[in-house]
């Protein structure tokens, strides 16, 4: 069976270019960057050119790009990293758990927290933030691009705030690298998260950026690797395939990537659309990232479409999350004002640079029958018939 897979904002697959380019680090390149023999220096060598890659990706100093293990760790060395009891942090209701649940837990040693709401559209209100702000505010974590809707959220605003306050600024941008352009002076933030797999990279590698000046209490306590932020021997092969994706990112944008990638989003939703009844596009009219489209499909179980879709061959995914055996309803869709059945009836697509049109048109063909089979057993399609 032919598979279509939409579901790269959870993974991406590698870009062949990648593991070309980690394949050597894996046998023959295979030293510790730490040594200072010739397998060391090659090793070190092939680290600090890939940091290089990373830094023209979002604009910094290569000093300022701390290698991590992804976007979990990146986001919670970013805000235990700065943030101490009796301050106070600003963030948001949409972020990813790896944010909100490191806010949580500062918030049950003694932090104070302000968690801001969003509009229907999912996007955050500078003057919400401006107007969060204390005497002992800390840090404001915003993300750049939400995980599940891919809305662009008004960063640069944000930081103006922060900057104006004197309030450190992170943003978790896992969902925004390689994607649209990011430039870390543009954004004025002092800490920026990206994650590997989420870029055609590999899974477990990613890269904190760090402000220079900015002081960052470590997670890990080892050697002094990564400038004593982040210790732990560097992961060879995984900082190459970062830094090979991040170079590869800079010339998609230069040849016009994004413009072609939200073509394909776009023909998606209006082939949606035009077929199929009482559906809608969360997030529709907001500024989102290429390739990611949130459609809510009325009187369905987003659970039983994944699987329906699976079995025809389709990877997509839902905005809910399974916690304890119970399924519950997307936050970010909460958030933004969805009841409980819309969230649990909106469904994911999200595109990756080895998609086509010819994909998308499939998923098309396919999408009528699966919807019509889930509806008949609908009780609340049903009635929706039976009414109209």
């Amino acid at each position: 069976m032919l598979r279509i897979y939409f579901d790269n904002n959870a993974t991406t697959p590698l870009l062949p270019e990648v593991f070309e380019a980690m394949r050597p680090y894996f046998i023959e390149s295979f030293g510790n960057a730490s040594s200072i023999h010739r397998q060391g220096q090659r090793a070190r060598a092939a680290v600090e050119q890939a940091r290089e890659h990373v830094a023209e990706l979002i604009g910094s100093r290569p000093a300022e790009v701390v290698f991590t293990s992804g976007g979990t760790e990146g986001d919670n060395l970013a805000i235990f990293g700065v943030v101490s009891p009796g301050q106070h942090i600003i963030t948001t209701a949409i972020e990813h758990h790896a944010v909100l649940n490191a806010c949580k837990k500062l918030e049950a040693e003694g932090v104070e927290l302000t968690i801001i709401t969003v509009d229907g559209q999912g996007r955050v209100n500078p003057d919400d933030v401006k107007s969060a702000l204390r005497p002992n505010t800390q840090l404001i974590s915003v993300m750049m691009a939400n995980n599940e809707t891919g809305v662009l959220q008004p960063v640069r605003e944000i930081g103006r705030i922060a900057a104006e306050a004197d309030v450190f600024f992170h943003t978790d941008a896992v969902q925004a690298a390689a994607k649209v352009p990011i430039d870390v002076n543009e954004i004025n933030c002092d800490l920026l998260t990206i994650a590997g797999h989420k870029m055609h990279a590999p899974q477990g590698t990613g890269a904190l950026y760090v402000r220079r000046g900015t002081l960052l209490k470590p997670l890990l306590y080892g050697g002094r690797h990564e400038r004593s932020r982040r210790a732990g021997t560097e992961n060879l092969a995984g900082i190459v395939g970062l830094g090979k994706a991040a170079e590869l990112a800079q010339k998609w944008f230069a040849e016009n990537g994004p413009a072609q990638m939200a073509a394909l989003r776009d023909r998606l939703e209006r082939g949606v659309l035009a077929q199929i009844e009482r559906v809608r596009v969360n997030s529709g009219s907001a500024p989102r990232t290429p390739n990611t489209s949130n459609i809510l499909f009325d009187c369905i179980e987003g659970e039983a479409f994944v699987i329906a879709m699976d079995l025809k061959g389709i990877s997509v995914s839902t905005g809910a999350a399974c916690s304890s055996g119970a399924i519950e309803p997307s936050h970010v869709l909460v958030a933004m004002g969805l009841n409980p059945d819309e969230a649990r009836g909106s469904i994911r697509f999200s595109l990756g640079k080895q998609n086509t049109a010819e994909e998308v048109d499939t998923v098309l063909e396919l999408l009528p029958e699966v919807l019509s089979k889930l509806r008949e057993l609908s009780p609340a399609w049903k009635k929706h018939v039976a009414v109209s």
